[in-house]
């Protein structure tokens, strides 16, 4: 793990602290080695899930948080919105390997003020931070269109929505974890579900993409995770 200095140091106080939640320890490890080597930037603390994360922030006071999608026990978009009701002021950066295209719009909905894609040059993830923490939102240019579109398009049809864009936040968590291979029962118990509410999530989220049967959904949802890889 990177050394972390604590916030009564006086490096410390010049630099903005940095909270990273990533499920995978290497990247954690890798983050916190370039973002220390920042002159502004220091690694206050790291979780790899939810529950960790809320824990840990609570007291290691970051300025910014950086959160991955896919956690430990949870979802990143999730505990985005957990963190703003909580932590008001806490700015929130979406770091992730899933489509910007379409997770970035419900990243800000939760209350982040920005998404990068993990492919993205160690520069942008950078820049990303500080124009967040100078107040500002950041969005790639691909994403900032794809958002004026949408607005123009609000009381019409949006015929150039996607399948997957029609699903709300919990239908694609769900939808995400059935491409997986996770069976309904893991399912249920990893969001604090019954067996029978994800059933019907699942029969929602199969009128919604036009598909006929569960092996259906099965087959759509590998094909789309394996897609984003």
């Amino acid at each position: 793990m990177a050394k972390q200095r604590t916030k009564n140091s006086p490096t410390a106080d010049k630099r903005a602290r940095v909270f990273l939640v990533d499920d995978h320890a290497i990247v954690r490890q890798g983050l916190a080695e370039l973002i220390n080597d920042q002159p502004d930037l220091i690694i206050c603390g790291e979780a790899d899930g939810p529950a960790q994360a809320i824990k840990s922030i609570a007291t290691a006071e970051p300025d910014v948080a950086v959160l991955d999608i896919t956690l430990n026990g949870g979802d990143g978009i999730e505990l985005c919105r957990q963190l703003k009701e909580t932590h008001p002021k806490l700015v929130i950066l979406m770091l992730s390997m899933h489509d910007e295209a379409l997770y970035a719009e419900r990243a800000l909905r939760a209350g982040a003020m920005g998404y990068v894609m993990k492919s993205a040059p160690q520069e942008t993830l950078m820049a990303a931070i500080r124009k967040l923490l100078a107040g500002h939102m950041y969005l790639s240019d691909s994403v900032s269109a794809k958002l004026l579109r949408s607005f123009g398009r609000i009381g019409g049809a949006g015929a150039d929505v996607s399948p997957l864009e029609r699903l709300s936040d919990r239908e694609l968590q769900i939808f995400q974890m059935i491409g997986q291979g996770r069976s309904v029962r893991d399912i249920a118990d990893a969001l604090y579900l019954s067996p029978k509410t994800v059933e019907t999530h699942k029969e929602h989220i199969k009128v919604k993409l036009n598909l006929a049967s569960s092996n259906d959904l099965l087959r759509y949802a590998i094909e789309t995770r394996m897609g984003a890889k």
